[in-house]
């Protein structure tokens, strides 16, 4: 429930503030004094599109504050939770729109700036408007529609939500299935390849590493002779009998080691010394012997060349292919078959989404004759209950008529839903928008809009008051009708409020003398130009301002004896 809201320099208003309450408030007031300027505000605590146009001239900025009680609505305090809002203690939450007159608009939400999204977001829970824009958007088929699963019900509606998530799903598996398709013949291609790849390297069977190895192998055995010489040069220098005067390395170290132990006893240092000299000849000892062994080993094969030669010639050619390493073809083939596998899956793959299709086509089948049967009944009562509410409206000879017909499947059912109206018994059926005059066609809407709107507060009553509603606000929506028919529209409206909080934009004074609460905007002209004002009217200030609107003359004797009979006979939620 909106409980007060405060403008500032937006329009004509330089300053307002409104305290709201549940039951019926009429907002009145001359034409041009600035009562759309209110819904203006409105729209903007909701989220709406700013203008910087409607800043007040002379003002750097408008804004809007409005405090929503949200104590009954737990989804709706998370949501401003989770957009860092902070909700009062006592439940409410305060809204701020700015607006500023070179065209920057801010939101505030619970004291945080949020994207002005969040606010329609949320205000979607919060209020429905119903104006003349809403009526002309009841006369499109898909707009009919929606109006009709709204008055259907929770039930109809969870239907409807599971046949959106099916026929969501079902597109998303459709469009894979035409991807797997097109993709088919490249997909052939790409797993041919990857099989001629693997069949090489499989042929030529490399080992992690063996590249490495051959390469150490040719050029050991294409070097045999030098290898020879050296390891041979090596040994006799370290371990050689036969040096001529030149000792062998072994026979030094040999020789020192004998003099060290020889002195040691009267020098412990030189004893140390003489272990490591020991051990360094035990070190030259094991080389120059695995040195003769190396010597002996070392043979020319030049079969053997060949062949490592062969070798290493079919593993570069792989990893010309597939990698700079045979490790690199290695990790290649085995991401190859990886991925081969998913090609190949590509069949069953396709097996499977087509089944899931099918099975998806049972369920919107099932769904959709399920939500066919929803929107006929939901229809009849629809027509039922506006033809009822057009009775009271000085129509009692028009009745509505709701068409459930079959249309091509879509995201919203298999149904075109179209709203018609006979005017008169014996007359066609017309289309809404069609064949009826501008005071036909607003009671008529008037009359669906109400339907709608008793359609929720019944909902919320049989489920023992669990459904909260929303704020209901009506912007004129009694355009062209007077007489009797305005004092039943007055009498409806105050009757839906006896349920929740309605906000009531009208010219009407028969509608205005329902009211619970009565705000008229007023403007008047000073030095600082033209200033709107509203403020709540009561006993007296009220006859006259009823009296101003059956006449024009809000001092009239005749209006003003009138207005207390209206006043006096509109008892309805008061």
């Amino acid at each position: 429930m909106l409980e007060e809201i405060a403008i500032e320099n937006l329009g004509v208003i330089r300053a307002a503030r409104v305290s709201l309450a549940r039951g019926l408030t009429v907002i009145t007031g001359e034409t041009g004094a600035g009562k759309t300027m209110v819904l203006t505000g409105l729209g903007l605590l909701m989220g709406g599109k700013a203008d910087p146009g409607a800043v007040r001239p002379g003002a750097k900025g408008a804004a809007v504050e409005g405090r929503w009680q949200l104590a009954a609505r737990p989804a709706v305090v998370a949501r401003v939770e989770d957009a860092g809002g902070t909700v009062d203690d006592d439940g409410s939450v305060v809204v701020l729109r700015t607006v500023a007159a070179e065209g920057r608009s801010r939101a505030h939400l619970g004291g945080r700036s949020v994207p002005q999204g969040v606010l329609a977001e949320i205000a979607d829970e919060l209020v429905t408007v119903h104006g003349q824009a809403d009526q002309l958007r009841l006369r499109t088929p898909s707009k009919q529609r929606e109006a009709l699963d709204a008055f259907a019900g929770g039930p109809h509606q969870a239907t409807l939500e599971a046949y959106r998530a099916a026929w969501a799903e079902r597109g998303a598996l459709q469009a894979e299935i035409d991807d797997l398709a097109a993709r088919t013949a490249e997909r052939a291609r790409e797993a041919e390849l990857l099989r001629l790849g693997l069949a090489e390297i499989e042929r030529v069977d490399p080992q992690p590493g063996e590249d490495a190895e051959l390469q150490t192998l040719v050029a050991r055995l294409g070097n045999v002779e030098a290898l020879r010489v050296g390891a041979t040069e090596a040994h006799e220098a370290l371990a050689g009998e036969d040096l001529g005067e030149v000792t062998s390395a072994v026979e030094l170290l040999t020789r020192a080691r004998r003099a060290l132990e020889a002195a040691a006893h009267d020098d412990a240092t030189l004893g140390g010394l003489a272990t490591r000299v020991a051990e360094a000849g035990y070190l030259v000892s094991d080389v120059a012997t695995e040195l003769s062994a190396y010597v002996d080993d070392l043979q020319a094969d030049p079969a053997a060349l060949e062949r490592a030669h062969a070798r290493l010639a079919e593993l570069t050619a792989l990893t010309r292919t597939y990698g700079e390493t045979v490790d690199d073809v290695l990790r290649w083939a085995s991401d190859a078959g990886l991925r081969l596998l998913d090609l190949d899956d590509g069949g069953e793959r396709m097996r499977g989404l087509t089944q899931r299709v099918a099975e998806l086509d049972d369920d919107l089948a099932r769904l959709g004759g399920e939500v066919t049967v929803g929107r006929s009944g939901a229809g009849e009562r629809l027509a039922a209950a506006v033809t009822d509410e057009l009775k009271g409206l000085a129509m009692g000879g028009a009745r509505l008529e709701v068409e459930v017909a079959a249309a091509e499947p879509g995201p919203w059912g298999a149904d075109q839903v179209t709203f018609s109206l006979v005017p008169h018994p014996g007359a066609p059926a017309r289309p809404l928008g069609k064949g009826a005059s501008g005071g036909e066609l607003s009671r008529v809407m008037l009359a669906v809009e109400v339907s709608l709107a008793t359609a929720v507060v019944e909902a919320s009553e049989g489920d023992g008051g669990a459904a909260v509603l929303p704020t209901f606000v009506f912007d004129e929506v009694d355009a062209g009708v007077g007489g009797r028919a305005a004092v039943e529209v007055g009498r409806r409206l105050a009757q839906l409020a006896r349920s929740t909080q309605v906000i009531v934009v009208t010219h009407l004074a028969q509608v205005a003398a329902f009211a619970d609460a009565h705000l008229v905007v007023t403007k008047s002209a000073g030095d600082a130009g033209t200033v709107t004002g509203v403020e709540e009217v009561r006993d007296d200030d009220r006859v006259r301002e009823l009296a101003r609107m059956l006449s024009g003359q809000e001092d009239s004797d005749a209006a003003r004896t009138h207005a207390v009979e209206l006043l006096s006979t509109s008892v309805v939620g008061r």
